[in-house]
């Protein structure tokens, strides 16, 4: 009988040793893997697998930090040529709270030739400079929206006629010239050339009228003149650049805002 119960005793043990390996592999496979590692946390392979959020896009470095003085932006010879007896062959400068993005000059003169007439010539070069701003863009980009703008301005000047816009090649980075008439006291003939050399917009103005019977200006070659003038302050633009490092990507308030620089641009 003793001998039966002890034989008994080992049965039950051996068919429980299944059991317990079950259950401990259920355990295994929960919570350990079989290296008896904690297999229910995230490994570090898992974890770095994952996408990681990217990183924002660096604002572009203008190539400009500065501009040029807008009253010597063309040469004392160009003045001559393109504003006869100036009034002030040394400009009027416009009023502006920061030279550095904004900035414009103007020139008038009457040259009397006599029982010939009287020949009126003005001109004008307005320049904004563009920062790049983290809430606003980058330079160049902001330069090429205002650039479309003051061509729009242009071409919808009040009481103009005969408007015509065309691209000018070979000036800055875009340049386009509008040509149009006004009639005042006598028609003008006027011509804008706007440009855009990387973070910079040039706007300049240039028209002209005839008085006391003198023979009306020919449009086509104050076009070229103006052009002319607007490559030689695309090169002041560059001058005055060339010892100057590139301004800081990230603005300060100061940089010039589409708002406030389009009124600058022309002028007003």
């Amino acid at each position: 009988m003793h001998r039966s119960a002890s034989r008994l005793t080992r049965v039950l043990a051996c068919a429980a040793v299944p059991v317990i390996l079950t259950v401990a592999g259920c355990s295994s496979d929960s919570g350990k893997s079989s290296g008896g590692k904690d297999s229910g946390k995230k490994s570090d392979s898992s974890a770095s697998a994952k996408p990681s959020a990217k990183p924002s896009a660096a604002l572009e470095k203008v190539a400009y930090a500065k501009l040029p003085d807008p009253c010597k932006a063309l040469t004392g010879k160009s003045i001559d040529s393109l504003v006869p007896e100036a009034k002030d062959k040394n400009g009027t400068a416009a009023k502006s709270n920061d030279l550095s993005n904004r900035a414009s000059c103007s020139w008038n003169g009457l040259k009397t030739d006599g029982a010939k007439g009287s020949q009126y010539r003005w001109l004008s070069v307005s320049l904004v400079r563009y920062d790049s701003h983290a809430s606003l863009g980058g330079g160049n980009k902001r330069a090429e929206d205002q650039y479309n703008k003051q061509i729009e301005l242009a071409k919808t000047t009040e009481g103009a006629h005969d408007v015509k816009a065309e691209q000018a090649g070979g000036i800055g980075d875009q340049a386009t010239s509008v040509v149009y008439g006004v009639k005042k006291d006598v028609d003008f003939a006027n011509n804008s050339v706007i440009v855009r050399t990387q973070n910079v917009v040039i706007t300049l103005d240039y028209n002209g009228a005839a008085y006391e019977g003198a023979g009306a200006p020919d449009q086509g070659k104050l076009l070229q003149d103006a052009i002319a003038a607007a490559k030689e302050t695309v090169a002041s633009v560059e001058s005055a650049n060339k010892d100057a490092g590139a301004a800081p990507s990230d603005a300060p308030a100061g940089s010039a805002s589409p708002s406030a620089s389009a009124s600058a641009a022309s002028g007003q």
